[in-house]
């Protein structure tokens, strides 16, 4: 092992789910209408060369706009630097009512995505819809704290 390599450190992580609806969507799906939106996360960043990384908190958030109709969502996938899945954070689709919010949050000691890290969210509605699909990111360096934002973008597939 060079000066420059360092062995990984094992570290025990506790993944909090408990951020998840309650609630299962009975609605039909139907695969032409799901709309599939890329979040990139940054669950790290370089700080001042390529071998030293700032840890980051990173929070998905998905919000309904809508102030008459529900939004189903019925994947959120967590993808690292690779483009390996993760982990899936939900089982069964699940809605949003109206103008409601949900939070997943990539606690800082999560090195498992990476700084190219992404969900994948797979959505759908009944009616036209426009939901907001963002990400937060909160570290500090020192006694400096910092946050930015990043925007979901559709994916269209031909």
């Amino acid at each position: 092992m060079s000066c420059k390599q360092k062995a990984k450190e094992e570290v025990n992580l506790e993944i909090l789910d408990n951020h998840t609806l309650n609630r299962e969507a009975n609605a039909t799906l139907k695969n032409s209408l799901i709309r599939q939106v890329y979040v990139p996360i940054y669950s790290d960043i370089y700080n001042q060369t390529r071998d030293t990384r700032t840890l980051l908190t990173a929070t998905l958030s998905i919000r309904n706009t809508s102030l008459k109709d529900s939004l189903f969502v019925s994947k959120i996938d967590y993808y690292n630097t690779e483009g390996d899945l993760v982990r899936s954070y939900i089982d069964s689709p699940i809605y949003l009512t109206q103008m409601e919010s949900i939070d997943y949050v990539i606690e800082q000691q999560d090195t498992s995505g990476g700084s190219g890290a992404n969900f994948l969210i797979d959505w759908y509605s009944e009616k036209r819809l426009n939901p907001l699909f963002q990400a937060v990111m909160v570290g500090g360096l020192g006694a400096q704290a910092f946050s930015f934002t990043t925007e979901g973008i559709e994916i269209i597939e031909e």
